[in-house]
């Protein structure tokens, strides 16, 4: 079943682009046609509802079951007057278009405190999108998750059951699956997870042309300024022995890999990651069958590289001596000479950097 689901484009996805919407006086988004069909809502588990927009827009129906909660997942928040109508119910919006690459991972935590803190005052909450098939859908399926410790494929099934014609679309399938990897969190340590965000902010700056300030964080410390636990394991510029990344920095990859997120079924080992800590020469002496590339260290954005905020591509010059160690290009990506393709990708070349397993001469500011 889960398989039909994937095959079939979801019926928000279509209808996305008829969508008409107009600002009200206070600048909100409100739409103007709420044609998402007859009311249509079920029962997952108890007080727990999944429904579309004309069952959350039924005044009479939510005054009839008593609703203390609504949760929208959607493009526009609800209209005022439902909250008018009803002072006393709690109302949280997520502003999230039903689209695969839509960031709806980064939500599931606040959303999962939403609900649960809506059925353990024993109130009763809606969770809904337009048609209740693909955003909201998620958001109660990644609930079940947590709230169970289920895999996806469990949880979807649960749901399912309750609501036949649930549908996640296959991008949100994707971050349900690394929701369950990441043990029904958010890992800021998963290679997944940082490869993740960063596409996300890539899809933002090929829009705006620089970094929005929402994606900032992204940006890494500068491991040469690290007063607190530096780590042991560090790559230095050949020139001038300036340290440029840590061992943790690195994203690792595999020949012929096309790295533009998508989710992995299985989970890279200790020992894999350990590989990409060790200098070339290393590697080829330790495991002759090492499946992971050492030809270009793939990092993350880190705070000495200034021109990745307002540039979409360029060059990646050491800080201190200004000699070139790599590039980066947000959009297009990188291609590594093993045929894997990165993207987007900030890379130092290995010919002009040095592995250190110890770290010296670190900056130390006061």
């Amino acid at each position: 079943m889960l398989y039909k689901a994937q095959r079939a484009i979801s019926i928000e996805y279509f209808t996305v682009s008829r969508i008409n919407m107009e600002h009200d006086e206070e600048g909100k988004l409100n739409r103007d046609d709420f044609d998402a069909g007859p009311s249509s809502f079920n029962e997952i588990e108890a007080n727990l509802f999944l429904g579309n927009l004309t069952a959350a827009t039924d005044v009479n129906w939510l005054k009839e079951i008593k609703m203390t909660h609504i949760l929208t997942v959607d493009s526009c928040p609800l209209p005022r007057k439902i909250q008018e109508c009803l002072p006393n119910l709690v109302i949280k919006y997520i502003q999230i278009t039903d689209m695969p690459r839509e960031d709806l991972l980064t939500h599931l935590e606040d959303a999962y405190e939403f609900i649960n803190q809506a059925l353990v005052s024993n109130g009763r909450i809606l969770v809904h999108c337009y048609f209740g098939v693909s955003r909201s859908a998620s958001v109660v399926i990644a609930y079940v998750m947590k709230k169970h410790k289920k895999s996806f494929l469990d949880a979807f099934e649960i749901v399912k059951k309750k609501r036949r014609f649930v549908g996640p679309n296959p991008g949100f399938i994707a971050q349900l699956k690394l929701y369950e990897e990441m043990d029904f969190g958010i890992d800021n340590t998963n290679i997944q997870f940082k490869m993740y965000r960063l596409q996300i902010a890539a899809d933002k700056v090929r829009k705006a042309k620089i970094l929005p300030q929402n994606c900032i964080d992204l940006i890494k410390p500068d491991p040469a300024l690290t007063t607190v636990r530096p780590e042991p394991t560090v790559y230095r510029c050949k020139k001038c022995r300036r340290i440029v990344a840590s061992a943790s920095n690195i994203l690792p990859h595999t020949a012929h890999e096309k790295q533009i997120w998508r989710h992995i079924s299985s989970k890279r080992t200790s020992k894999e990651i350990k590989r990409v800590q060790e200098p070339v020469e290393r590697v080829k002496k330790v495991d002759q069958t090492a499946e992971l590339c050492t030809k270009i260290y793939f990092v993350e954005p880190l705070a000495w590289m200034p021109d990745i905020i307002h540039n979409v591509e360029g060059k990646l010059n050491c800080p201190k001596c200004n000699t070139k160690l790599g590039s980066f290009s947000w959009i297009a990506g990188s291609q590594c000479p093993c045929g894997s393709k990165i993207a987007p990708a900030f890379y130092l070349v290995p010919s002009k950097v040095d592995w250190s397993n110890a770290v010296q001469n670190v900056q130390v500011t006061v």
